[in-house]
């Protein structure tokens, strides 16, 4: 990326920027949205997909390190994509962000206590009990992912896998359910 291109992200003041998107739910629609952030140069921290509560529309939640003036153009240039809805910028706003863990850790008869206290306290549970390894399942902020994969490393862990971020705004409805169309009567299209 150009040092004078319109994306150019000033030195020491990116944070992490939290966009939902909700999109058609369309073969190729994933690969535009994610052309986009690379055509303009920024690195995708996290990135989840699933259904929403409206039949045929896909939820995208990305998370990038940006600027407010840098991530509002990059909202701006979402919108002109075709199977765009909506885009949301919850970096700011009031919000419930949360990420899901699986972490497979060596387990020793001699350290399974231990263990298995150390997953109490973070909240976290053992989805798999295994002779010589177990599967601990957590979700939460990713400060407490961090966290108790740290408390874990010393168990000696095995295999890791980290959902990306899932964001919702706190309050009444809002998101896809905004996006409804009115008809001139007044009543939802």
């Amino acid at each position: 990326m150009s040092p004078d291109s319109a994306f150019a992200i000033p030195k020491g003041r990116s944070i992490s920027q939290t966009l939902i998107v909700y999109v058609e739910d369309r073969p190729g629609t994933l690969n535009r949205i994610v052309s986009l952030f690379r055509r303009r140069g920024f690195n995708i921290d996290s990135l989840t997909v699933g259904r929403c509560e409206r039949p045929g529309v896909s939820r995208i939640t990305v998370v990038v390190r940006s600027d407010d003036v840098t991530v509002r153009r990059l909202e701006a240039n979402l919108y002109k994509l075709v199977n765009v809805i909506s885009v949301e910028d919850v970096t700011h706003s009031s919000s419930v962000t949360r990420e899901l863990a699986f972490v497979k850790v060596r387990a020793a008869q001699d350290r399974r206590s231990e263990l298995l206290q150390l997953v109490q306290t973070f909240r976290a549970r053992v989805v798999d009990l295994g002779q010589e390894s177990n599967i601990v399942e957590s979700t939460g902020t990713q400060e407490k992912l961090d966290g108790l994969i740290d408390v874990l490393r010393p168990f000696g862990i095995l295999e890791l896998v980290r959902t990306g971020a899932v964001a919702m705004l706190r309050g009444p409805g809002t998101g896809a359910q905004q996006e409804q169309t009115e008809s001139d009567d007044g009543v939802a299209a």
